[in-house]
């Protein structure tokens, strides 16, 4: 049974990691804030600048061609399964070269997993590129608070078991955006944590390219994913899942490095 005291009651800016986490703040929070720097929230941020709706799914499975054929979208396929046919895929890179698409399904075993399966609350998808233009979207709204709680998500990863693994670029990227809502809330231990976890890491960049998650994507040819995933508070747009596809929230917009 989940109690109150792991839904971490009575914070107004609170943290947990993955599908189970998520599911058991959403319940006693205002918005859910779901961080998957490499590469799912990453790669929204890019897909939704341009204009495309991303639609989350739990994973390319027999069924997902199905659910895309449903919304009218493209299916991004996987990284290394990308032509020129279907150049959309979990790729930030790749999303950012291919030709712009209207709606697009984006499939993921872990930030795509959690928005997928989120019900009843407000869901947002953050990264390191948008973390400021969340956190103030955020308060512009009220939320961070004691009255309207905000549940900051890190999605992880996994082990080649299935089981979570928490990684290090989630955990910065939920800090950041943590960092960012000020000294509001009150924070929870949780949420203080990962923000104090952030504010120690002078190099950000480095971090992700040489963690686990980083240096596995740079060792596959996928490099330039990592450098747009540490575009420091480069994008302005905030993407909210409207419908069940991801969009940009009106009001929030502006410069952004994926301009074209």
């Amino acid at each position: 049974m989940i109690t109150d005291d792991f839904r971490q009651t009575p914070y107004g800016v609170r943290f947990d990691w993955g599908l189970t986490g998520a599911a058991a703040l959403a319940e006693t929070s205002a918005c859910l804030v779901i961080v998957d720097v490499l590469s799912f929230t990453t790669a929204v941020s890019v897909a939704v600048h341009r204009g495309t709706r991303v639609f989350p799914y739990r994973w390319r499975d027999e069924t997902a061609a199905g659910f895309a054929e449903d919304k009218d979208a493209a299916l991004a396929v996987g990284r290394r399964a990308a032509t020129a046919a279907a150049p959309w895929s979990l790729s930030p890179a790749a999303l950012r070269a291919a030709p712009r698409v209207g709606r697009l399904v984006l499939p993921s075993p872990n930030g795509s997993a959690i928005a997928a399966a989120a019900r009843g609350v407000p869901v947002v998808a953050a990264c390191l590129r948008n973390a400021g233009a969340v956190a103030g979207w955020l308060a512009g709204r009220g939320w961070g608070t004691a009255a309207a709680p905000v549940a900051v998500i890190a999605a992880g990863e996994r082990w080649p078991d299935g089981t979570p693994r928490p990684a290090v670029e989630d955990l910065l990227g939920a800090g950041a955006v943590i960092a960012a809502l000020g000294d509001g809330g009150p924070l929870s231990p949780e949420a203080a944590a990962a923000r104090a976890a952030a504010a120690v890491v002078v190099d950000v960049a480095a971090a992700v390219r040489d963690c686990a998650s980083g240096r596995e994507l740079r060792a596959a040819g996928f490099a330039d994913d990592v450098v747009i995933a540490t575009e420091v508070d480069a994008c302005a747009h905030v993407p909210v899942l409207v419908d069940g596809a991801f969009t940009a929230a009106p009001g929030a917009g502006g410069g952004c490095a994926d301009a074209r």
